[in-house]
């Protein structure tokens, strides 16, 4: 399976590179990787603008990255989810196309969430952001509850290089037969 070499601070991975439908990408999966978790969040809490109030993330591979960078730098985070739960008050959604589903997929805050985000500056923590698909509408639906994005802090950005966000590095699209 061919890869992608990136580094992290102190930390290197082979990333293997796979089909997501019309390209391939180098996937990064921070769940389970500590040791390249608290690096990126190393160098992304260093990062956080001055003035950010919370921190807020799609679920799930970036949630022990906001979690992490939460602790480095005192800030809460809250965590936009995927699916309705039945246990959300007055939940909050908006439907997006991510690259890496390649099919619609909800982003949902649960309304006992919303007075954390009311009037805050939000910083947006991801793995990656490629597209900009689920930014876009995650910065809409916070808008919706009168949360302001000023900063998005991501491990890597991938496919065109992108001036709107904080990132540690980038990573190339390739062609879908490259992946396995």
């Amino acid at each position: 399976m061919p890869t992608h070499t990136v580094h992290v601070g102190s930390e290197s991975r082979e990333l293997p590179i796979v089909n997501v439908g019309p390209v391939s990408v180098a996937l990064l999966n921070l769940l389970g990787d500590t040791r390249l978790t608290e690096a990126a969040a190393d160098e992304l809490a260093a990062r956080v603008p001055a003035g950010v109030e919370v921190l807020v993330t799609p679920e799930v591979k970036a949630v022990p990255l906001a979690h992490a960078i939460s602790v480095r730098t005192g800030l809460p985070y809250v965590v936009v989810r995927k699916t309705h739960k039945p246990y959300m008050v007055g939940p909050i959604s908006r439907t997006v196309n991510s690259i890496t589903t390649g099919k619609p997929q909800d982003l949902v805050i649960d309304g006992a969430d919303v007075p954390r985000l009311q009037g805050r500056a939000i910083a947006v923590v991801d793995d990656v952001v490629s597209t900009g698909a689920t930014l876009t509408a995650l910065t809409e639906l916070l808008a919706e509850v009168d949360a302001r994005v000023v900063a998005t802090l991501v491990v890597f950005t991938e496919g065109d290089v992108r001036d709107d966000v904080v990132a540690i590095g980038h990573l190339p699209l390739y062609p879908a037969e490259a992946g396995a």
